[in-house]
């Protein structure tokens, strides 16, 4: 047998272990999966769009925490950020304060063993989530814990597209300005964040702590109706349909990485044919190979049938939102691509008050005015490596 003949067997075998263990993999998590979420819950709601104003609050908040922060991200890194919130966790364990930190195990790859030794020197309890395990390698590599919550004291709580890192205070040259939206909330709501948190909390670090009362105080309830929605298994899919079904005027929706399903990008395409207008905001600039040309095939389709689509030019779009006929907004952590639909866990904010979706719509409306319209002059024109590209990222478009 020749050198080429093995090397073809041994990337078939390949070829088939991925597969197998993907399939396998998936069929076991959603065997498992379990669908949590609120009814409608009343709490009080301010929104960031701007890194070095969220993370002057948040800091100022974890500063003066008293008795328990609890913290989840999906990306934190080892630059001057990323050690000044290090820092804060230490500051605040060594006081006396409970510090939970839970970091997605590749999300956070850069966090190093020497800074974890350090975290729990201080008193910091620790934990990695979504490890790679067996005996699903692969699959097990590609579900991504990606919720962004933070809970403090039981009392305050954060939520939304901000990770912790240079990037997301503007200080990446190559981005610019990064534009995202994260949500403060106070109110008797935050006891469901609390809950989530703890959730995660105990599968990943083995410690169960949901019946104590400590982390559950009595607030009182706020004045904005929302609810909250952890998905991961395909379940994010079946939600964005129910929102997608039930617009009767207009849907915006703001995201990062635009690539579809083909039920939901069908779902959009019978909204507009029945009169729906469609807007969608996506980045000028991309921060990942490939992303942006995933999404040129779909861009189409919609600009072809009628939709509105804008890049946003004044730094980088990372914010995750969905309005519905101005009476529903989604904030959360989710994307709009399959990545988020059917593998990571993410967790979503629903918003149903008319003050706050105004609010929000103002916001959009400074994104689309701070964008230029994405047209099918401009996707079509020709250009061989945009179109080999596309060819790629059509492949492999489900782990984008």
């Amino acid at each position: 047998m020749n050198v080429a003949l093995m090397l073809g067997v041994f990337l078939f075998f390949i070829i088939i272990w991925l597969v197998l263990d993907f399939q396998l993999g998936r069929k076991k998590h959603l065997s498992i999966v379990s669908r949590r979420e609120t009814a409608i819950i009343h709490g009080d709601i301010d929104i960031f769009t701007h890194g070095k104003k969220l993370f002057a609050d948040y800091f100022h908040e974890l500063r003066n925490a008293e008795k328990h922060i609890h913290v989840l991200f999906y990306i934190v890194k080892n630059d001057a950020i990323s050690q000044e919130f290090i820092s804060i966790l230490k500051e605040k364990a060594r006081a006396g304060v409970e510090v939970r930190l839970l970091i997605d195990r590749l999300g956070s790859w850069k966090v190093k063993k020497t800074v974890i030794q350090s975290l729990r020197e201080a008193g910091v309890r620790f934990a990695f989530s979504n490890h790679i395990k067996l005996p699903f390698l692969f699959y097990s590599s590609q579900v991504r814990n990606h919720r962004k919550i933070t809970i403090i004291d039981g009392k305050i709580g954060y939520l939304g597209g901000f990770n912790i890192g240079k990037e997301y205070i503007d200080e990446e040259p190559s981005l610019g300005i990064w534009r995202d939206y994260h949500l403060k909330i106070t109110g008797r709501s935050v006891n469901f964040l609390q809950t989530e948190f703890l959730i995660d909390w105990h599968e990943y670090a083995g410690e169960d702590i949901m019946d104590h009362p400590a982390y559950f105080p009595v607030m009182t309830d706020g004045q904005v109706r929302h609810r909250f929605v952890p998905t991961e298994a395909q379940q994010l899919e079946q939600n964005y349909l129910t929102l997608i079904h039930q617009a009767d005027n207009s849907i915006i929706i703001g995201s990062p990485y635009f690539i579809p399903c083909q039920k939901i990008l069908a779902a959009l395409l019978a909204a507009l044919k029945r009169g729906v207008h469609l807007s969608v905001i996506v980045p000028y600039t991309a921060d990942h190979a490939l992303v942006q040309e995933g999404s040129f095939p779909y861009l189409r389709k919609l600009i072809r049938a009628g939709a509105d689509v804008f890049q946003y030019k004044k730094g980088f779009y990372h914010a995750k939102t969905l309005v519905i006929d101005d009476k529903i907004c989604d904030i959360g952590t989710a994307n709009f691509d399959n990545r988020s639909m059917y593998l990571n866990k993410e967790i979503n904010c629903y918003i149903y008050d008319p003050a706050f979706i105004q609010r929000l719509m103002e916001i959009l409306k400074k994104d689309i005015e701070d964008s230029v319209p994405l047209t099918l002059a401009i996707l079509n024109k020709p250009n061989p490596i945009r179109s080999m590209k596309e060819g790629i990222a059509a492949a492999i478009s489900y782990f984008l």
